[in-house]
């Protein structure tokens, strides 16, 4: 699934300015997965866009994310030109596949299945990587990221636990029970489809209560 490394790296690159249009996939990632991708339903019509894919040891895509509304970048609690609260609506859709097998990098082994709690650690990731403390030191920020990663996981391992409420949501017409937690930094939901796709998504300044799912029809649409 998605690295520690990888979230530090995405993360680094907003903080330095750089699009993170620069760090996406093209399509053909998202063209080669073997399960349909969900993004927000027709009722939100903003602008849309492709993030990145997530392979497993063989190369067969696992995962990927779809962004919705503003471009995300790293945060702090009042941009420093204006003291004014960043005020960023995106929410980002992460489908994962439901693999009841996945094999280790070397081919050896076996890794735990996808889940729920899967699509729940990718959104909390996801979420974490573009979010910083406002007036931590530069040379803490790797350390507390990796911190907050691991909370994130130990989170979506719970995902009955007290930290998350539950919603309903529609996918694809549906009515869909979601796992859903709020934090200062955004809000991270998770639940699965009659697709056999798991769903999570995060996002800040945008109700997660008023979105609803949908398979994409045409996903080279969102490659802008």
């Amino acid at each position: 699934m998605e690295t520690t490394s990888r979230a530090v790296a995405q993360a680094s690159a907003a903080e330095d300015g750089q699009p993170v249009h620069s760090a996406r996939r093209t399509v053909d990632g998202y063209l080669s997965a073997p399960f349909p991708w969900y993004g927000l339903d027709e009722a939100f019509t903003g602008r849309r866009w492709l993030m990145q894919v997530g392979t497993a040891a063989d190369g067969v895509v696992e995962h990927g994310s779809i962004g919705h509304g503003d471009e995300p970048s790293v945060r702090s609690e009042y941009t420093a030109q204006s003291g004014q609260e960043t005020k960023e609506r995106f929410a980002v859709a992460v489908t994962v596949a439901a693999n009841p097998v996945r094999r280790s990098a070397d081919g050896t082994g076996l890794l735990e299945a996808t889940s729920v709690s899967s699509a729940a650690w990718l959104a909390g990731v996801g979420l974490l990587s573009f979010t910083w403390p406002g007036q931590m030191d530069h040379s803490l920020r790797d350390d507390w990221l990796e911190q907050q990663t691991e909370t994130a996981w130990v989170l979506a391992d719970d995902l009955d636990g007290p930290d998350w409420s539950t919603l309903s949501l529609p996918v694809d017409g549906v009515p869909t029970p979601f796992h859903y937690r709020e934090s200062e930094f955004g809000w991270v939901l998770a639940g699965s489809t009659r697709a056999g796709v798991h769903v999570g998504a995060y996002g800040r300044g945008m109700s997660a209560y008023g979105l609803g799912f949908a398979v994409v029809k045409d996903i080279t649409a969102y490659a802008s």
